[in-house]
């Protein structure tokens, strides 16, 4: 779903409006504004397994968001689609052999022109001409990332 929030059903007023609000928050003196992470716990490899152990493995997922909010999670690898633990960086101690670190944070370049299409077109749907300048320009962005994956 590309819906930010998951608010968009809930709304009682113009979406473009609401999204500009948000993006208001960050011109405001002293406003401390949410760092967004994305999880996916249920991506799946070329053999159909789950990339990550899951349940209460996802807390050392959480550690390190928290680590990372605090500056104490050390470096993060900058991506065309945000940032990703660095190797080393997530404490994976205790946990079976085998995790495939390359393919967990792997970026396939075809998932991300197709996800890159439907946020685009979701966006164009569902707020066209009210969508914030600010939005557009981070939309653009990540297409030209991902376009030079």
């Amino acid at each position: 779903m590309h819906d930010p929030f998951a608010m968009r059903p809930f709304l009682g007023y113009n979406f473009g409006a609401y999204l500009g609000h948000w993006l208001a928050m960050g011109g405001r003196r002293g406003a401390v504004l949410p760092r967004i992470f994305h999880v996916n716990w249920f991506r799946r490899g070329g053999d159909g397994a789950y990339l990550w152990p899951g349940f209460g493995d996802n807390c050392r997922v959480v550690d390190w968001i928290c680590r990372r909010v605090d500056g104490e999670a050390g470096t993060a690898a900058e991506t065309a689609v945000g940032y990703v633990p660095s190797p080393g960086s997530l404490d994976l101690s205790g946990l079976a052999p085998g995790l495939d670190w390359e393919q967990l944070f792997a970026l396939p370049r075809g998932f991300w022109e197709r996800e890159v299409h439907d946020i685009r077109r979701y966006l164009t749907v569902q707020v066209n001409r009210d969508l914030p300048g600010a939005l557009l320009s981070e939309l653009e962005g990540l297409e030209r990332r991902v376009a030079a994956m």
